[in-house]
């Protein structure tokens, strides 16, 4: 049997079952927030994790993992961030919800080996609106797509049009990332 990798940050799960599925992929301790309603209890044991050992926050790809993730960022600039695409963390059989807990081995190994951390120095992005309509990551037929794509080739997750530009300030997106990125996602596009 191989030995699982140990994580020495605290990763900062939804529930029970991402807490299960976790560790049976790799050796690591866990926070759950027990839904998106963060208490204040909770919020103190992460802010505590952050100054003991670091927390990784690896919240489910929807809409509540979502404000997990920027509650805990206003309170934990310093936190790391794990993500998986929505199409990963689709479950097996219908009607069960998208979750860190369908997703596979590798896919969760992947996903904690490339953490994002944001900096809380500060950061002129070159990367206007503009750019983002000029790649059709805004308006247009294919916007969510190309934004879901995008955010998994960069390892920052998938936000909405509204959000994209701060997540890629938050992140260090380089201008010239971003383009070599969006390019490639619109050369995929022409060979399918």
């Amino acid at each position: 049997m191989t030995k699982k990798i140990r994580i020495e940050e605290i990763i900062v799960v939804e529930g029970k079952s991402d807490t299960k599925r976790i560790q049976q992929v790799v050796d690591a301790d866990t926070i759950e927030t027990n839904g998106s309603a963060l208490s204040q209890e909770t919020l103190q044991k992460i802010e505590h994790a952050e100054k003991v050992r670091g927390v990784i926050v690896f919240t489910d790809p929807d809409f509540s993992g979502e404000k997990i993730r920027k509650q805990i960022a206003e309170i934990v600039p310093t936190a790391k961030h794990a993500f998986i695409s929505r199409k990963k963390g689709e479950p097996q059989k219908k009607g069960n919800s998208l979750g860190v807990e369908h997703a596979s081995n590798e896919t969760i190994i992947d996903a904690l080996k490339n953490v994002s951390t944001p900096t809380v120095e500060l950061f002129e992005s070159e990367i206007e609106t503009e750019d983002l309509i000029r790649f059709g990551l805004i308006a247009g037929p294919h916007a969510k797509v190309r934004r879901e794509l995008l955010g998994e080739k960069l390892n920052i997750g998938y936000t909405n049009g509204k959000q994209l530009k701060k997540r890629l300030k938050m992140f260090h997106i380089e201008k010239e990332i971003f383009t070599k990125a969006m390019k490639e996602i619109l050369e995929g596009e022409k060979n399918e």
